[in-house]
């Protein structure tokens, strides 16, 4: 059995015991049940030899045919995170959510609740740049300052799971992650939710192409309305055709650099964000526009980000969601 395995894997309806930091699962029984989809099994890893998991290149098959790993990338957006655990919480079953550090300090609150409902939290970089576009001290930058930042939202060190923007991975970074005993997370089916206004498309798409591959891990975006509506009857959808839930944790949290912990912590302060004590703000200072899962087209043109500073600047230009939207793929 691989080394990264605790264990070995849980035997059905087994959810191996979380360290006290990390919150228990908000549905309190995540059991398959004739209409949830629950967690079928959960695989701890360890971290600590920099497994990959996921895509083409990836070292070995860790699913069994009809398993599906949950994962989303870039939010929190809570207009369209909190339907998603919703979604997830009405099926007692558990995702992967890897986050942008400049959304997770924008709504700490939200970043929270995902561990909250039992969920992992890994990370997604700083900025959501390209990584292969960048030397590799800048994107070295992305991924500590995104870890840090990831830390200082949630209060304490997420997963030690990573994933890299647009799936681009510069052979530096991959050496990077392995030294910072980081797993990588690649993907088998991609939901294409950023491309859909139709939820409709989403769901089609996903079951479409897991009926060709038969398992894998599952890309999704939390920050996208198409997935938020697509997701309750797709989850209902995966539980009719007998797909099952593997839930990845982490046996121990990622450790985290002082000196972008530092950074990190002088971003916090200057952007003023809203207390952790209001539970619903209508709005994250970072971003100045939250929209409705009723919002469906951008009202400007997307745009590319821009190359990470020495140390991202505490006010970002004021651009709409849709272009955050479109952005982050």
């Amino acid at each position: 059995m691989r080394s990264w395995i605790k264990g070995g894997l849980a035997a059905i309806g087994m959810v191996l015991p979380l360290a006290s930091a990390w919150a228990e699962p908000a549905c309190g029984n995540t059991n398959p049940t004739a209409t949830a989809l629950g967690v079928s099994r959960t695989i701890e890893v360890d971290a600590a030899t920099g497994p990959r998991f996921g895509g083409k290149k990836k070292e070995f098959e860790i699913l069994e045919p009809g398993e599906v790993i949950l994962t989303f990338d870039d939010g929190p957006i809570r207009a369209y995170t909190r339907p998603i655990l919703n979604a997830l919480d009405a099926h007692c079953t558990r995702a992967t959510f890897f986050l942008v550090g400049k959304m997770a300090v924008s709504d700490p609150t939200m970043a929270k609740e995902y561990l909250k409902r039992g969920h992992t939290v890994g990370v997604h970089t700083w900025s959501h740049a390209n990584l292969t576009h960048l030397t590799p001290l800048k994107a070295r930058h992305e991924i500590e300052l995104g870890t840090s930042a990831v830390a200082a939202a949630l209060g304490q060190p997420p997963a030690p799971f990573f994933r890299f923007p647009y799936l681009a991975e510069p052979k530096s970074m991959i050496v990077h992650l392995h030294e910072r005993h980081m797993a990588t997370f690649n993907i088998d089916v991609d939901s294409k939710d950023y491309r859909f206004h139709d939820p409709e498309e989403v769901h089609h798409k996903v079951m479409h192409d897991l009926a060709m591959t038969g398992r894998g891990i599952i890309l999704f975006h939390d920050i996208q309305a198409s997935t938020a509506r697509a997701l309750p009857e797709l989850l209902n959808d995966l539980k009719a055709h007998g797909y099952k839930i593997v839930h990845m944790i982490a046996k121990e949290p990622a450790t985290t650099d002082p000196a972008f912990d530092d950074m990190a912590k002088r971003i916090i302060s200057r952007k003023h964000l809203a207390s952790a004590q209001d539970s619903m703000p209508r709005r994250a200072l970072t971003w100045p526009t939250l929209v409705t899962p009723t919002d469906e087209k951008p009202d400007t043109k997307p745009q590319r980000p821009k190359q990470p500073p020495a140390e991202p600047e505490a006010t970002p230009s004021a651009q709409p969601l849709g272009w955050l939207s479109k952005i982050f793929q």
